[in-house]
Formats: C-alpha cells, sequence, structure tokens
C-alpha cells in the first residue's frame, strides 16, 4: 500500500474545499428570484461586473435606487458578441427582469433593451427558459 504524503493530503484537502465554496456559491434561479415577481427597470448603467458565475449589471433608475441584475456567465456572453465594455457607465437600458425573493434590489433577466429599440441577450439560460415557459403557458 502507497502512502500519501502529508502536504499531499493537506493539498488535496484544500482543493476539495475551494471547489465546494464555488459551487456552494452558485444558485437555482428559483432559489433566489421569483418568477411570479416580474419588474421593468429602467435606468442608467452604474457598472458592468464582468465576473462568474454571473454577470452583473448595476443600473440607477429613475427613483435613485441602484438594482443589480444578474446577467450570464461572460463565456456565455462572449459567444453572444459581448465584451467587459459593452455596458459603460451611463448607458441608458430597460430591462425586464425577476425579482429576488429576499425583496433585495437585485433581479434576473434574460435580455435587456435600449431607447431606440435594440436589444441584447444577457446569456442566462435560466432566465430564458422560465419566460418561454410562461408565454408557453400563455397560449
Amino acid at each position: 500500500m502507497r502512502k500519501i504524503s502529508r502536504g499531499a493530503m493537506l493539498l488535496g484537502a484544500a482543493a476539495a474545499l475551494a471547489s465546494g465554496s464555488a459551487a456552494f456559491a452558485h444558485h437555482s434561479f428559483a432559489a433566489e428570484f421569483d418568477r411570479d415577481k416580474p419588474i421593468k427597470l429602467q435606468g442608467e448603467v452604474v457598472k458592468f461586473e464582468w465576473v462568474n458565475p454571473h454577470s452583473w449589471i448595476h443600473i440607477k433608475t429613475g427613483d435613485g435606487k441602484v438594482w443589480r441584475v444578474e446577467g450570464g456567465a461572460p463565456s456565455a456572453l462572449l459567444r453572444r458578441g459581448w465584451n467587459r465594455n459593452s455596458l459603460p457607465a451611463g448607458t441608458k437600458i430597460i430591462v425586464q427582469a425577476f425579482q429576488a425573493r429576499d425583496g433585495d434590489t437585485r433581479a434576473s433577466a434574460a435580455e435587456i433593451s435600449f431607447p431606440g429599440g435594440r436589444s441584447l441577450s444577457l446569456g442566462n439560460p435560466t432566465t430564458e427558459a422560465v419566460i418561454a415557459a410562461q408565454k408557453r403557458a400563455g397560449d
């Protein structure tokens, strides 16, 4: 039987803990957002966070609140033509989203649109699926 060094065991334990925290950090849509609480947010981009596992758009609405809107992962956005500079601060946008269950100023969205009518997918497959299911149910 082969002995495992103490250093190798510690390294393995550290790797297991690190991967567990990453899995814990990712959530299900239904755990955090309420499909029965749609919201329309209109305002200006304050900040666009290009981070994993989800990008975040910070939007200041007309009432002065700053909402954090969850989008897809940077890899999903890249496939749709986005980059980390696609939403500079001050850009006016409109977002159809679903509010956070805890009442915080957080939401999840499938796409954003601009005052001129152009729209872009946020690469958020779970939110896209929720919207598609609601459309099918309404038919």
